[in-house]
């Protein structure tokens, strides 16, 4: 993968390089995949590091604040999520198409429009907590602390909405040890910082904020750098019709992921509305999570390029082979994390967590996290299927359904059941999910064929 991380090329010599002439080979999905997993366990360990030196150095209401405040942030950051998502699949069809410009319009299209986004945010970010926190429940010491580090990390806003559109176009043009760097320089810098903040100057919960605020700048200075050879500005930038079919795609993309950012939400609200005790536990759990889906996302990212390059070229059977190939392999490696959450978890949990009731609920629930791993691929398959054809409508029609069935579940099993009733809404969420999703494929190949 040494020829990834070459910085300089152009998209013509991607295009050449990443459209291979034999099938695809599932060393190939292998050798793409491996730097998106690393980037994406990278992605995830931002959470990770954030409650980790929460749970070592502060107390139980900071790290029920920094799991509220962070579940919020990801609630508003990830909404933006269709600046990384449309850009991979518009930027793999137009690869699949042989039409260059296209690709580097999509990309500078998606950094201009997270610019304007990301200063938006910024200009709220004295109204946003008022609206983001109080529907998680929590007391109001707890509330006071998520503010502190929703005040600084709200100045990485534009930084991290730009850095979306370069992580979009770096998926979709097959640079996935480019993608790698990028994230390991967030990531080494959020640690360092979240470290002195917190355990050299004691800031609590509003240094672990400015840490990541920090370092999202800097991961944006190193994603311009990335991509400094597509500077030259496309002539069908502003294109009418170019805009509207962006403006379609990321309509439907955001209502499918605040749907399931909801549903995320309801976990915790869920969790929370049980105590602040096993709020803080399955909050660590979430952790867990979230490291697996990040992993598992780098077959599902191969899927959209792949799948986004078929479908740009109008080639079913590249299509299906796309599919077949890149959901055996993470169905593989996602029964090996299961079955390595169920040997290590529990060790993991005892080292990370000091408060004792927040300790024991992360331990007591650790099997049902487990399963998560394995029983989640079919969803996050399906959603890179549908994200590199960039068929939105399908997209948003199933989390609508999926997140609102997943809300009556938990309703009515949180009542007589307690948490292990929110464990079971939530492994059921899955399944939920891929089933809707999975409802949309005929209508997938069909749109493959057709020109």
């Amino acid at each position: 993968m040494g020829d990834c991380v070459c910085i300089a090329p152009r998209i013509g010599q991607y295009a050449t390089r990443l459209m291979p002439s034999s099938p695809l080979s599932r060393a190939r999905v292998i050798r793409l995949a491996i730097p998106v997993m690393l980037a994406q366990a990278a992605i995830a360990t931002t959470s990770v590091v954030d409650t980790a030196v929460m749970g070592l150095r502060g107390t139980k209401a900071d790290l029920a604040a920094v799991a509220v405040a962070s579940v919020a942030f990801s609630f508003i950051y990830w909404a933006f999520g269709f600046l990384r998502m449309s850009t991979t699949g518009f930027v793999a069809q137009a690869l699949g198409a042989n039409d260059e410009g296209r690709a580097r319009a999509v990309l500078q299209r998606a950094l201009l429009l997270g610019g304007i986004l990301g200063l938006l945010l910024w200009s709220l970010s004295h109204v946003l907590p008022s609206v983001a926190f109080p529907p998680f429940g929590v007391d109001a010491s707890v509330a006071s602390l998520a503010s502190e580090y929703f005040s600084g990390r709200i100045w990485g806003a534009p930084a991290l909405l730009m850095s979306y559109a370069i992580t979009g176009w770096l998926l979709g043009t097959g640079r996935t040890g480019a993608l790698l760097a990028l994230q390991i320089v967030m990531n080494g810098a959020n640690a360092v910082l979240d470290l002195y903040f917190v355990a050299e100057l004691g800031w609590g919960p509003y240094g672990i904020g400015v840490g990541t605020a920090i370092a999202e700048w800097l991961a944006l200075v190193f994603g311009v750098f990335l991509i400094r050879g597509e500077r030259t500005v496309e002539k069908g930038l502003l294109d009418g019709k170019a805009l509207l079919a962006l403006f379609s795609a990321n309509r439907d993309i955001l209502i499918r992921t605040l749907a399931l950012l909801f549903s995320f939400a309801w976990f915790v609200r869920s969790g929370a509305s049980l105590g602040t005790g096993t709020l803080a536990g399955n909050e660590v759990l979430l952790q867990f999570v979230a490291v697996a889906a990040f992993v598992l996302d780098g077959f599902a990212f191969v899927a959209e390029k792949e799948v986004g390059e078929a479908f740009g070229a109008h080639d079913a059977a590249r299509l299906h082979r796309a599919i077949r190939i890149t959901t055996e392999l993470a169905l593989a490696i996602g029964l090996v994390i299961s079955l390595a959450y169920l040997l290590t978890g529990s060790s993991i949990i005892t080292a990370v967590i000091r408060d004792p009731e927040a300790r024991q609920v992360a331990l007591h629930y650790m099997p049902y996290c487990a399963l998560i791993p394995l029983i989640g691929v079919p969803a996050w398959q399906l959603d890179g299927f549908f994200l590199g054809a960039t068929q939105g409508a399908a997209l948003r029609t199933a989390a609508l359904i999926s997140s609102s069935s997943y809300v009556f579940l938990d309703w009515l099993l949180r009542g007589s059941l307690a948490n292990q009733g929110v464990w079971l809404a939530f492994l059921a969420m899955y399944f939920l999910r891929a089933a809707a999703l999975a409802s949309f494929l005929p209508a997938l190949f069909r749109a493959s064929n057709r020109p």
